[in-house]
């Protein structure tokens, strides 16, 4: 019976390792700048954890063969181990996983703390249960203010605008698909409504929560890939619980050439 436990367990661990080897369920694409990066952090983790899963998984298949019961009266020993054994495992295990986390410091920075830049380009990503809108500052690069008690979605003002008396208001555009030119520094602007809500897009490798009552930055640049791969056009999810209707709270993340973009704002602000 032992024999057979080493040897299934032994079995687990290479179609585990084959799995991740042939690349089943893999990563989709990456379609944003910082998409290589990610990407490489994901394997380097993968590598090394991965080292340490087949190293236990064969030592426990080897220690259940080794120490497996026997019929010839042997006495059971009890082994207090070996203290300095247990501080050299902790000290290795500390070192490796701050290492992974300095390597993957840089590229988190990046995406969340590089701070407004002239060029790139302001959206508002608003979450609500259990919908997605995304508001574009318009000619003027101002964000008109919000009045939670103006927002009415039966009237179409889901963010509360008020556009007659606010004058960085007239020209926002706030549209239910997020569209953005390619090659273009982009800077989302995370809010909630009502509950936290979950910012996941696959290919962008970006996934932020929006916190109601906080204001979160993140940044990315789409490539060349992402216009060429499945039209441009990629599903938003929510991956934060946020009630019964959680499941269809989705939208379309669009990427464009600079004319298409520049086409398609001007479509969305005429039906303001």
């Amino acid at each position: 019976m032992a024999l057979l436990f080493a040897l299934v367990l032994t079995m687990i661990t290479a179609v585990s390792v084959a799995l991740f080897a042939m690349h089943v369920w893999w990563f989709p694409i990456d379609i944003a700048a910082h998409g290589p990066a990610i990407d490489h952090q994901f394997s380097v983790t993968f590598i090394i954890t991965g080292i340490i899963f087949i190293s236990a998984q064969l030592g426990l298949a080897y220690l259940v063969w080794r120490y497996r019961g026997r019929d010839d009266g042997g006495k059971a020993v009890y082994s207090r181990g070996r203290n300095m054994l247990e501080l050299l495992w902790v000290v290795v295990a500390a070192i490796l996983f701050i290492g992974l986390d300095f390597m993957g410091y840089r590229t988190w920075a990046r995406m969340h703390f590089t701070g407004t830049q002239p060029q790139a380009l302001r959206i508002e990503v608003w979450g609500e249960q259990f919908a997605w809108f995304f508001r574009y500052p318009g000619p003027d690069g101002r964000f008109g203010p919000v009045h939670p008690a103006l927002m009415d979605d039966s009237m179409g003002n889901y963010l509360g605008l008020d556009r007659r008396h606010d004058a960085a208001s007239k020209d926002d555009i706030v549209t239910a698909t997020l569209g953005v030119p390619v090659g273009t520094p982009v800077e989302l602007i995370l809010r909630s409504k009502d509950v936290i809500h979950s910012f996941f897009v696959p290919e962008l490798r970006i996934k932020q929560d929006l916190v109601p009552g906080m204001e979160i930055p993140i940044h990315f640049t789409t490539t060349e890939q992402g216009l060429k791969e499945d039209g441009g056009r990629y599903e938003i999810v929510c991956t934060q619980l946020c009630g019964l209707a959680h499941y269809r709270m989705r939208a379309f993340l669009q990427i464009m050439t600079e004319k298409n973009f520049e086409k398609w704002l001007q479509q969305q602000a005429a039906m303001q």
